[in-house]
């Protein structure tokens, strides 16, 4: 792959290639056919993902133990044949495996007795339809009769088999295994979709259930925004079992970065028609953010700069002189913007004139590369899986009514242009919307709507939408010790669910030594690795003895039948092992210790042991020393554990040579330091912007500004922090802000940022992110800035026993760099504190069952 997976791709490509190997295996054996869907919100990547279980799919893989499909056969199917070209072009572009020739647009040329193994076949609804030439003579209504009444079918260009055929005899192949692979699984499959007339089934649901004599596909795998979208598909769907879909959460997609943390929505806050007032302040914002992004390539070093666009949306049948006219508020506005710079995307595929501007067509997959393009114009959603993460600014002409084709559109902006969080700046990390033809009640739907994930109603809990936010940049009157401070507190990183130890120090070598903070980093953790296997073949040399013996012969049964006596017998034997089956034992081990390491290990053992005239042999020797070792789990705990130790140790080592790197450079580590097996620490980022609220809604409807607080580290043009802090926060504020010597307090992002302090708990087996709501800072008599973290939290939350845990369990490790830790909670009428920096308070944590409990007991104090 020439893209790393992050942890919730590298999960879902496990799950679903456990799935295609389960229903590959049903269907040969047995003839079962199944389906199941991959279902996760816009933006996670799911054509990435796909392109990673191709390459396992056609070549195999090591990182996923998984064995290659030597007649493994993809359709892909959408019923938009632009689509398709754009998820092609995804798939090649992801993947160093699949080549062009691997990747086949089915074309009405198209003509084989069966699909060749190894390739993935585009085709779509169009190509199936009745009038294609792909399908001429499949249908029995297509056979000429002749005056006897005899018939046969008509073939177009004397081909002898239509795609039907084709399907049909790459199913009934037993060295083939043909996947369906139903791109937006959801479309095409609902009565009267890409159906023909007379009742017939949809153009979909022939693949799957099989038509006349051609067989249903035996596995089918969907993708699909949701999974009851998929459930409500496949409804009705013959001789297909159903396995368990893969669901990606979408928390961790919003986590990852991959897509934008915030929405600001612009509307008028008064009657009248202000189109051109917003479409200027659109063409503020979008000069504003090309500056942003040209002065952070600037301070990061980088040449290229993210050349943001505006997306003009404009209703169906539209007034060119109109379009026009707004265009001429774009250029009057910025001049600098060059006349060539405007495009669009309308379904007729034709230039278009509007006014004095010019705008050729550009196919919707290629706006993202083309950086000369700064003023697209579109109708609706633009096309299905179109994206384009370059789009940071949008401004809709469509009434409050069409909310619709409004939230459609901006949910497919939402990617990261740099596929990445960009670290303590939400003005980057943002997109905007401005929306001329509503006003703040009729808003709420779109902000209902873009909440949930728009079109497909997905649940975002981390997704922000503002209305009017105000920025915050650091308060100049917070000293840069306060600062200091707050960037030497450890946050924590997720474990990894399937952690690779011995891949993480490789992967961490490479980026060092590619930095050139730690010269010969790969040599050197493969020379450490090598010490880590040699004692461990020596302390456990009589388990290894006992597995290379196994490794050497291969034994088996001999089944006797006495026909006279009808007796029947097994006699074992043993035969020595040839060099196929010590290869394939040397291959498994090399999945466990991973092959890179397997190889230098064995060049090291064979290098030893070695004669002039016998090094094959010797290398072989080597093999077979792997291979039992790989058998041995006491090897594998110990390779697991060093690796993990050392990657760490070098992280440490590393850390203040790393922070200086750029944010790119950082962002690798900081991937590699999350691949730990253990909660690991990883430094805060400085914040630089913030977006927050200035307007909370009542209940009645009516809109009151939002309470603003000094001293805080981020604020706005008044040095002022507008926050909605509810009764428990208020109450925790104010006592802690009334503390002698407090200088500053910072408010903790709720989100997966790099500037929030996260803290790694456990609840019901899951390793989960908590993040304390507060930190106050102290500034002592002796000039030391002392920190501490105060998190008001319910006692009654299902949650708050594991959060208890985790915090104690910070505490003990990080506690020497705060004042306080404590965890406060309404008990009774009375205001309760848990200090977890005291070890008893911990101990008493730790084995109780009721968190309620423990701020009744004397373990608690009054919270003053």
């Amino acid at each position: 792959m020439k893209f790393t997976l992050k942890d919730y791709q590298d999960e879902a490509v496990a799950d679903v290639l456990e799935r295609l190997k389960k229903a590959r295996k049903r269907w040969h054996e047995d003839g079962d056919k199944h389906a199941f869907s991959l279902t996760a919100t816009t933006g996670a990547g799911k054509t990435v993902m796909a392109a990673a279980v191709f390459e396992a799919l056609f070549f195999g893989s090591d990182e996923f133990d998984y064995l290659a499909d030597p007649g493994a056969v993809v359709i892909w199917f959408s019923d938009d044949p632009s689509l398709n070209e754009q998820s092609k072009w995804r798939l090649h572009q992801a993947s160093d495996k699949l080549t062009v020739s691997d990747l086949v647009t089915v074309e009405n040329t198209f003509s084989r007795e069966t699909f060749e193994p190894g390739k993935i076949y585009f085709l779509n609804t169009q190509k199936l339809a009745k009038t294609s030439l792909l399908v001429r003579g499949h249908d029995p209504d297509d056979a000429p009769l002749e005056k006897d009444g005899s018939g046969g079918r008509l073939m177009p260009d004397l081909r002898s088999h239509t795609i039907w055929d084709t399907i049909q005899n790459t199913i009934e192949d037993p060295d083939l295994t043909l996947y369906l692979v139903l791109d937006e699984a959801h479309r095409g499959m609902r009565d009267g979709s890409a159906s023909s007339t007379n009742g017939k089934p949809t153009i979909i649901k022939q693949l799957i259930n099989g038509t006349g004599s051609v067989p249903g596909i035996p596995i089918v795998w969907g993708i699909s925004a949701t999974v009851q979208r998929f459930n409500d598909a496949i409804q009705g769907m013959k001789g297909h079992g159903t396995l368990p879909n893969v669901v990606v959460d979408s928390k961790k997609v919003q986590d990852s970065g991959l897509i934008k943390d915030t929405i600001k929505l612009d509307v008028p806050d008064e009657a009248g028609n202000f189109a051109t007032v917003l479409l200027r302040r659109g063409t503020g914002k979008l000069r504003d953010i090309s500056n942003a992004w040209a002065d952070y390539a600037k301070q990061q070093g980088e040449t290229e700069a993210v050349q943001p666009l505006l997306v003009l949306q404009v209703p169906n049948s539209p007034n060119h002189n109109d379009i026009g006219e707004w265009l001429d508020v774009v250029f009057d506005d910025w001049p600098e913007l060059p006349e060539g710079s405007v495009a669009n995307v309308f379904g007729e595929h034709k230039e278009e004139q509007f006014g004095s501007h010019r705008a050729p067509y550009v196919e919707p997959e290629r706006v993202q590369e083309r950086d000369d393009i700064r003023i697209l114009v579109a109708k609706s959603a633009i096309s299905t899986g179109w994206d384009c993460p370059r789009a940071e600014v949008m401004v809709s002409f469509r009434p409050a009514s069409d909310k619709t084709h409004i939230t459609q559109l901006l949910g497919r902006m939402v990617r990261s242009p740099l596929a990445r969080r960009i670290p303590g700046n939400e003005q980057l990390n943002a997109v905007d919307c401005l929306l001329p033809h509503f006003d703040k009640d009729s808003v709420d739907a779109v902000v209902t709507a873009l909440m949930s994930g728009g079109e497909i109603g997905e649940d975002l809990p981390l997704r922000r939408v503002l209305i009017h936010p105000v920025e915050l940049l650091p308060n100049p009157a917070a000293s840069e010790d306060v600062w200091e401070k707050l960037l030497s507190l450890p946050s924590q990183s997720l474990p990894k669910r399937q952690a690779r130890p011995v891949k993480r120090l490789t992967a961490l070598a490479h980026e060092l030594a590619s930095d050139d903070l730690l010269p010969d980093a790969g040599k050197k953790a493969h020379a450490a690795m090598h010490k880590v296997l040699g004692r461990a073949r020596a302390d456990l040399a009589s388990e290894i003895s006992a597995k290379r013996e196994s490794v050497l012969t291969v034994e088996g049964l001999t089944y006797e039948a006495d026909i006279a006596s009808e007796e029947r017998t097994f006699n074992e034997f043993v035969e020595e092992a040839d060099y196929a089956v010590i290869e394939d034992a040397y291959k498994r081990a090399a999945r466990i210790i991973s092959p890179d390491l397997a190889t230098t290990y064995s060049e090291h053992l064979a290098a030893q042991n070695e004669d002039d005239d016998d090094s094959d042999e010797a290398l072989i020797d080597a093999h077979t020393d792997v291979a039992a070792m790989g058998l041995v789990e006491a090897v594998r705990e110990r390779l697991e554990g060093a690796a993990e130790a050392l990657a760490n140790e070098w992280l440490s080592e590393h850390r203040e040579a790393i922070s200086a790197l750029t944010d790119e450079r950082q962002e690798a580590y900081r991937q590699i330091s999350e691949l730990s097996a253990e909660p690991f620490d990883v430094s805060l980022a400085r914040p630089k912007t913030w977006l927050q609220p200035t307007t909370v809604k009542e209940a009645n409807g009516t809109e009151s500004p939002l309470p603003k607080y000094n001293d805080h580290l981020m604020c706005d043009g008044d040095g002022m922090f507008p926050d909605e802090l509810n009764q428990w926060e208020r109450k925790v504020h104010e006592i802690e802000m009334e503390r002698e010597g407090r200088t500053a307090w910072y408010r903790n992002p709720a989100r997966a940022s790099q500037d929030s302090l996260g803290i790694v708990y456990h609840e019901a087996g899951e390793a989960k992110i908590m993040r304390p709501d507060f930190v106050f800072f102290n500034d002592n008599a002796g000039g030391e800035i002392v920190a501490d973290i105060v998190d008001p939290h319910g006692h009654h939350l299902a949650d708050s026993l594991p959060k208890l845990i985790g915090l104690a369990n910070y505490a003990e490790k990080h506690g020497a760099l705060y004042g306080r830790i404590e965890a406060v909670s309404e008990v009774d009428g009375r205001y309760r504190a848990l200090n977890v920096q005291d070890p008893s308070v911990r101990a008493a944590i730790r084995k109780t069952s009721d968190a309620k409990s423990l701020y009744r007991s004397e373990n608690s104090e009054t919270y003053l």
